[in-house]
């Protein structure tokens, strides 16, 4: 069987973060495992006080050292990170040094600076300043939301469907909404499942946008919504034999 494509369920792990300027470790930090090396260390900045564009991560299970996270175009989830473990972060944390006046910085002295986030991104080609990676992703951003588009205006509320993501079982079900969700970017289908296999109500943020019993709903990206004749399973007592 193919492996499935991750709609509705984020694929992210819990990890804690240390560093070697003191013994504090920030515990059970969820992040995605699609982030790059270098956006996961501008997320480490705030929580460690080092700096994205000189720090160096290590990843421990327990006092093991597993290895080095040191492919910043990498994605976090390209590495054998688990649930559980350490990351800890080297470097000189100036934004912790005691005794040091605070200053501030015009953006044109802070882009001179040769150990700031932006002047990392910009030598790496990361990022924004990657002009190629920016703009096929912005590419396929387009064509995905063409795609999704023409899919919506394709199927009639009422349609039955088949619902394939990562982490969930294939679902059958009903669409009974399609169009875009307050505060979330795209479009999705609203499907009420046969079984008490979805994650809502119909509603979203306490917005209703279909009627369906608790757990028998979902809000699910077009590309994992198959449209077709899938009529209701049926079982009996011998199924269970």
């Amino acid at each position: 069987m193919s492996p499935m494509i991750s709609v509705e369920v984020p694929d992210t792990v819990t990890i804690n973060i240390s560093n070697s300027q003191n013994d504090t470790i920030s515990f059970e930090r969820k992040y995605s495992r699609s982030l790059k090396i270098y956006e996961f260390k501008a997320k480490l900045e705030p929580i460690t006080g080092g700096s994205a564009g000189t720090m160096r991560l290590e990843l421990y299970s327990g006092e093991r050292l597993v290895c080095r996270l040191d492919g910043d175009s990498q994605p976090l989830g390209s590495y054998p990170i688990e649930d559980g473990m350490r990351v800890h972060v080297v470097d000189q944390f100036p934004c912790l040094q005691e005794n040091v006046p605070k200053f501030e910085l015009s953006l044109e002295e802070y882009d001179k600076k040769e150990d700031s986030l932006r002047s990392f991104l910009k030598k790496n080609k990361l990022g924004k300043y990657n002009e190629e990676e920016m703009a096929k992703q912005e590419e396929e951003r387009k064509r995905q939301e063409e795609e999704d588009r023409q899919k919506l205006d394709g199927t009639a509320i009422g349609a039955r469907c088949r619902v394939t993501a990562k982490n969930n079982p294939v679902r059958l079900g009903t669409v009974l909404y399609k169009g875009p969700l307050d505060g979330k970017p795209g479009l999705f289908f609203g499907v009420k499942f046969d079984e008490p296999l979805g994650v809502n109500d119909g509603t979203m943020n306490g917005k209703r946008y279909f009627d369906c019993g608790p757990k028998y709903g979902s809000f699910v990206a077009p590309k994992a919504v198959e449209v077709g004749d899938f009529p209701p399973e049926e079982f009996s007592l011998d199924d269970e034999l």
